[in-house]
Parts: C-alpha cells; structure tokens; sequence
C-alpha cells in the first residue's frame, strides 16, 4: 500500500483494525469528515480526517493512541478527533458551524452515525458565522502587514484562509434554505451568488492552492485587498440577517 492512498476509503480497514487494537468495545463509531468525505481530496496534499466517537471510559485515557500517531500520519491521516456522543450533543450551540460542516458531508466508516440527525439551531450558526467572519478579517489584515509583501508568504496566507471561509460559506448557504454543494469551489460560487460577492477572490485563491496560477507580487497584493474587501463586504451582509 502507498503511504498516502489514491482514495481514503483504501486505508479503512487498517484504521478500524487499530481503533479496535486500541479502544476495544468502548469504540462505538468512526467517521470520515473534510475533504475526503467531499471527494476534494487530493493525494499528497490533502489529510484523511476521522472523527472517533467513545465511551466514557476511554475517553480520558488516550495514551494507547500515541504509538500508531506515526504510522497513521505515514498514511496521510491527521490526528483524529476523539469525542464522547454525549460530549457532541452538548456542544451543538458552542461549535455549531463545525458540526454543520462535518454533518452536511460524512462518511461512516464504522459503527453509529452519530452526525446524521443533530439539530443545529440557526440563531447559534449565525452568530458564530458573524464571529468567525469579523475575526478572520481582523487577522487578513494583519497578516498583510506581517507578510512584508512577499509572494511566497501572501500566498501561503491567503491558501490557508480557505477551509475557514468554505465552512463559513456552508454554514450561511445552509441559513439561506439553499443546497449545500459538496465541492469548494461550488461552495464558493454559491456563496457569492447569495451574498452578492466578487466569487472571483476566491476562485483567483483555489487556482493558487491547486498550482494552476502562479501570480507575481503585485497581483497577490491586489488579491489580498480584494478578499479583504469581500470578507468585509460579508460582514456587512451577515450583519443584517
């Protein structure tokens, strides 16, 4: 097997067998959320992201974890989240946009499936959207200034804003009673169209991750500006929902 597969679902049954060598009964459910459950995962640059679902008992004592770390990270797989269901209930009106993001699009890989009827309050989604929003654009354009204008680093800066952005976009597609798309870039598409945004930031951002625009430093300079501009022109949207 290639240490970092073609598909997620190649590396299932290695990573069920060590959660059972590991956690025994008290595991009750393993999921598959982010990009490979959306089908954006890319070989080599993407990560495998589960999230393992225990019992009481087990949840505190983690330390059977520690030696497979290394191995699962040869296989692309990031750290797991490991969380009680009871935990995922409770904690529904605290992270509601990243319950959404992991609901809207998973995989069960073993046992329960945990995320497929959790009821996210639309009052709780959108405070948090607007939170998350005015946060990030504080650290846009801080970051700007931090980059000293350097190709290399604006455009590591702007590459990492997306997955924040996309959960964002879900999250306020999902307020609006619209289909969520399952691919980011439609995700972004139909954001814009909804919020009335410049959709070409955030197309100009994905060519860039993917390797298919190289932009100079004036270009980049122009690209922060104008997805500072968006994100604050979204504020300024979400603000009146």
């Amino acid at each position: 097997m290639p240490k970092a597969p073609e598909k997620p679902s190649e590396i299932f049954g290695l990573f069920i067998d060590d959660c059972k060598k590991i956690f025994g009964d008290d595991l009750l459910s393993i999921i598959l959320y982010g990009s490979g459950a959306k089908g954006d995962y890319q070989r080599k640059k993407s990560d495998i992201n589960f999230l393992v679902v225990l019992s009481e008992e087990s949840i505190d004592d983690l330390k059977g974890v520690v030696p497979f770390v290394q191995k699962w990270r040869k296989h692309a797989i990031a750290i797991p989240i490991f969380m009680r269901a009871d935990y995922i209930q409770s904690s529904l009106d605290s992270y509601p946009m990243e319950f959404l993001d992991m609901k809207l699009c998973h995989q069960l890989v073993y046992g329960k499936d945990y995320l497929e009827n959790l009821e996210i309050k639309d009052s709780d989604l959108r405070v948090q959207c607007e939170r998350e929003i005015k946060g990030n654009l504080l650290h846009l354009r801080q970051n700007l200034i931090s980059s000293g204008l350097k190709p290399k680093i604006m455009g590591r800066i702007l590459i990492r804003t997306l997955p924040a952005f996309e959960a964002i976009m879900e999250a306020l597609i999902h307020l609006k009673r619209e289909p969520v798309p399952d691919r980011a870039k439609q995700i972004f598409e139909k954001g814009a169209e909804l919020f009335n945004l410049d959709g070409n930031v955030f197309a100009d951002i994905l060519s860039i991750k993917s390797g298919q625009k190289k932009s100079h430093k004036d270009e980049l300079v122009s690209l922060f500006e104008r997805h500072i501009s968006t994100i604050k022109n979204l504020s300024i949207e979400v603000d009146k929902m």
